[in-house]
């Protein structure tokens, strides 16, 4: 057989997040990293410099615009996904953007028809669903596992304090617990329950107006509760379970990038173990490449529907708590 050509990945943006991503690409054979984009041509040849990158931009144009590269992976603060990724789906690329999609829904939901209007890739990089873990749990409760879900419980709280200027905090930089913490258990139930029929948020706020500690509990038609936390204030469990009406799933630690998981039946526990590759973040990568070798422009793994569905929770919550952006 012919080896399969690579598909050759841009990253834009050079923080930490960017690093672990291109970090888990070079444990990939088939995945190539061509090219670094960023604000600052010091920062993307800096960055190239370091992960052996050919390319280095200095700005989103120039990443966008260059040919040797297929998809590009968007990795700026909140704030900026919006106006990064358009910016990639208007030279013609596609686009893996991380999460939070965006700031809010109309905004998603203006990328989403920009990508579609051009017949182009887009996903969210919601790395916890593409986690072989977790999809063997998604497995395992859709095949009755567990019977009928009637609870989700999910918690992501880090210990601060953090600065005012931080992203977590600041305003202007989409800050607060909801949308960088809280949008993993808000997925994490979406995965199992769907769009809930009610939404009621609790939140303390910040100096800032961004919120620091939020609760969250959802209700579905079917009388399944979830019960949700995120913070920014103390390190939290970081746990997350799946109940349901013949027996339950416990996820430990970091669930959101989970290794292993209990499964909870008639008083027998079972522990699965599910070794993580590198960071964690190799699994969304090679779901992008899959679906741009087959032709597909949305990821059934991590579809454009549910990344749209869970930003109107979000933005539900947020409207209850009282958080708004500039």
């Amino acid at each position: 057989m012919a080896p399969v050509a690579p598909i050759r990945w841009g990253i834009l943006a050079t923080g930490g997040i960017a690093t672990q991503f291109t970090e888990d690409l070079a444990l990939l054979p088939d995945a190539q990293v061509t090219a670094v984009g960023s604000r600052s041509l010091a920062a993307a040849q800096a960055f190239a410099d370091a992960h052996s990158i050919a390319h280095a931009h200095g700005s989103w144009q120039a990443l966008a615009d260059d040919p040797d590269v297929d998809v590009i992976y968007v990795a700026t603060p909140h704030n900026a996904h919006h106006a990064a990724a358009t910016v990639c789906l208007e030279a013609g690329k596609a686009v893996l953007c991380e999460k939070p999609f965006t700031l809010d829904l109309p905004t998603s939901e203006d990328l989403v028809a920009t990508a579609r209007a051009k017949g182009l890739f887009l996903m969210e990089a919601m790395w916890m669903r593409a986690n072989p873990a977790i999809r063997r749990i998604a497995e395992l409760v859709a095949e009755g596992a567990i019977g009928d879900v009637t609870h989700i419980y999910g918690d992501f709280g880090i210990q601060g304090p953090f600065e005012p200027s931080h992203r977590l905090r600041a305003p202007e930089l989409g800050g607060g617990a909801l949308l960088d913490l809280g949008v993993y258990p808000v997925t994490f139930a979406h995965l199992f329950l769907g769009t809930p029929e009610s939404v009621v948020a609790r939140a303390s706020l910040t100096p800032e107006g961004t919120d620091q500690n939020t609760a969250l509990i959802l209700g579905y038609a079917s009388g399944a509760l979830a019960t949700l936390h995120c913070g920014i204030l103390g390190e939290t469990g970081q746990r997350a379970t799946v109940t349901g009406t013949l027996g339950r799933i416990d996820l430990p630690r970091h669930f959101y990038r989970p290794n292993r998981f209990t499964l909870v039946r008639g008083g027998e526990a079972e522990e699965i173990e599910m070794p993580l590759r590198g960071n964690g973040m190799g699994y969304e990568a090679e779901e992008v490449m899959r679906c741009l070798r087959a032709g597909l422009t949305e990821s059934p793994l991590v579809p454009l529907t549910a990344t749209l569905e869970i930003m109107g929770t979000l933005d539900t919550a947020r409207a209850q708590i009282g958080v708004t952006y500039p």
